[in-house]
């Protein structure tokens, strides 16, 4: 699992080749980033000298070569102990100053995760932000920072928006479109759950073209893909932030899921309590694992010990 001051790197470096495009409009997310931490800003400066170490390096890399009197014959490559004396001085030098693999530099996609239990921010460089609650994966595009991918979980999304440039999020095949907007995209094994808080978001607009506005969700059936709307609490929106979850209708596999993220418990659920729908609001904050066997009651259910997880069986069930 990446450490924190290595994520902090690896941000820091991020930030740095994206200040490098001329295009780069991302000034104002890049100084709440340096201002979030006072440590941001002497990692900005490091990954900013990394930058100008591996210019140099490139230029150093090069080899020299001379022409003899006859353009028509290429004289021999002139090699220089002293050359790759700095070539290797230069790379190690980079490597001390940065702590991130160097494929990371490259311009190409990648991705976050977060173990269950675990919640991560990210920062992108036009303002924008997604936080990820546990048991996520997205994936991003250095070359395109107003697109993302949920590959799996739960995340939050704080969109800064752009008519220009509307930020787009995929997971399986459904396309969300933002319209200057926060919302909490839920991907689960077959379904997928989209509730907004600010703003508006689109739910394929090149087929059925759901417009869910503040205070609306979106619940979609992967397999038949039928788009379920309803209202949903502003508070209920990403309420996994503060603690709280809230269901209204949720089979109990879907709240054992959402429960997996938030406690860092594998959990599953008795084939006969899948699809039992459950109504209520949870309080997870400064819970664990642990605490498990005392929500599962909330639920109608108990919890059992089943080697390395937890499963929910009904109140009566023997274990």
């Amino acid at each position: 699992m990446m450490s924190t001051d290595d994520r902090m790197d690896q941000q820091a470096l991020e930030w740095a080749l994206a200040t490098q495009e001329a295009d780069f409009a991302g000034w104002d997310g890049l100084a709440a980033w340096l201002e979030a931490d006072p440590r941001h800003s002497d990692a900005y400066d490091r990954a900013l000298a990394a930058g100008n170490v591996m210019a140099e390096l490139n230029a150093l890399a090069a080899p020299v070569r001379t022409r003899a009197a006859n353009d028509n014959i290429q004289a021999p490559v002139r090699t220089d102990r002293r050359r790759g004396w700095i070539y290797g001085a230069i790379a190690a030098s980079v490597l001390a100053v940065i702590a991130v693999p160097v494929w990371q530099m490259r311009p190409q996609p990648y991705t976050v995760a977060t173990a269950i239990g675990e919640t991560e921010s990210i920062a992108l460089a036009d303002g924008s932000r997604i936080l990820l609650n546990g048991g996520t994966r997205v994936t991003l595009d250095r070359r395109n920072i107003r697109f993302a991918r949920l590959d799996m979980g739960e995340a939050l999304f704080e969109v800064r928006h752009d008519a220009s440039d509307p930020f787009v999020v995929e997971t399986g095949d459904v396309q969300l479109v933002d319209a200057g907007t926060a919302f909490n995209v839920v991907r689960d094994a077959d379904a997928l759950d989209v509730a907004v808080s600010e703003g508006v978001v689109i739910v394929n607009p090149d087929a059925e073209n759901v417009r869910l506005p503040a205070g609306r969700r979106a619940l979609v059936d992967t397999t038949s893909g039928k788009i379920t709307v309803s209202d949903v609490g502003f508070d209920q929106v990403g309420g996994w932030r503060s603690g709280e979850l809230s269901f209204a209708g949720t089979p109990l596999a879907g709240v054992a899921a959402a429960l997996e993220r938030s406690l860092g418990a594998r959990i599953s659920v008795a084939p006969a309590l899948a699809a039992r729908p459950f109504s209520g609001v949870i309080q997870i904050r400064g819970r664990g694992a642990a605490d498990l066997a005392d929500i599962a009651p909330v639920l109608g259910t108990r919890a059992v010990r089943r080697g390395d997880r937890w499963e929910l069986i009904g109140a009566d069930a023997t274990p």
